[in-house]
């Protein structure tokens, strides 16, 4: 089978596993997106976009979130609308109004496209956007260890 036969593999069997349910996917140059809309019961709606990028060669996917938050005021005016691409972790469930029960947790997205792709022998790389954030929270702890050390050794040494 063909790279291209690869990458028609996963997105089919992706569709099919989300056919029924509230998740939308559509292709994308690069591969797919699946998108669900969570909405909460604070005047918040999300459209949560698991972003699915593919080197069918390699048999190599990325794992994006795009979520796209917007928030209502009073009267349903839109108050601020953000959106944020990384990796997110997020649950919440209530009740509407109705008095049936509704939740909406990240991982679940995650885990049906990962436990999919790697069935099928893919394996997922880290998108950059994830990488930058972890190799910054190193270099943000690192700088924290250095001053705590630096005023350890200070007070040790009757400077303060």
């Amino acid at each position: 089978m063909g790279a291209m036969g690869v990458a028609e593999e996963l997105y089919g069997r992706v569709l099919d596993a989300v056919a029924g349910t509230p998740y939308r996917m559509v292709r994308t140059e690069r591969g797919f997106d699946l998108t669900v809309d969570v909405h909460e019961p604070r005047r918040t709606d999300k459209l949560w976009t698991y972003r699915v990028e593919l080197r069918a060669e390699e048999k190599v996917f990325t794992l994006t979130d795009v979520v796209r938050t917007v928030e209502y005021g009073p009267g349903g005016v839109r108050k601020r609308t953000e959106t944020s691409v990384g990796r997110s972790l997020y649950k919440v469930r209530y009740r509407a109004a109705d008095g049936t029960e509704c939740s909406f947790s990240s991982a679940d997205g995650h885990r049906l496209i990962r436990g999919i792709a790697e069935g099928l022998g893919w394996q997922e790389q880290r998108p950059a956007s994830v990488t930058g954030a972890l190799w910054a929270g190193v270099a943000g702890g690192a700088v924290a260890l250095g001053v705590l050390i630096a005023l350890a050794v200070a007070y040790l040494l009757g400077m303060f």
